[in-house]
């Protein structure tokens, strides 16, 4: 992969994990995103790109990687960050039924937000809190 730019993608959540490569079968298996590159040898994993194509074909994506010392972000700790992803109506239902069934953990069960939309949280297997839901967020 040889081009740095992808038209679209605005916001890259950059996130560490003492076991990346468990990380990225989470985050494709359970919730939902396609690796489109995954780079290191063995249980390393120095950087991957995370595509999220969850809402009506709206982009997004996610950057990962094991926990380096030579890394710019060294002084995150593994494990930290919470992220929305925003799904399509008629997803919501298998997604979450997946989070159950998941290493992660259910924390929030689905249910009717306040500010609409239906949603849940569930934390990945190193404590990240992944909240998924209908509300796209507002148009105007």
């Amino acid at each position: 992969m040889t081009s740095t730019t992808r038209p679209g993608f605005a916001t890259w959540p950059a996130l560490r994990y003492r076991d990346a490569r468990a990380a990225i079968a989470f985050l494709t298996d359970v919730l939902g995103f396609e690796a489109v590159a995954v780079y290191g040898e063995g249980d390393r994993v120095d950087h991957a790109e995370l595509r999220w194509t969850g809402s009506g074909g709206a982009p997004g994506g996610v950057m990962l990687g094991s926990v380096r010392e030579d890394s710019v972000i060294a002084g995150l700790p593994a494990g930290i960050g919470a992220v929305y992803l925003a799904v399509d109506d008629d997803a919501i239902e298998a997604i979450f039924d997946r989070a159950r069934q998941s290493a992660g953990r259910v924390v929030e069960a689905l249910r009717d937000e306040d500010h609409g939309g239906r949603g849940f949280t569930v934390l990945d297997p190193e404590g990240v809190y992944w909240s998924v839901g209908t509300y796209a967020g507002h148009s105007g």
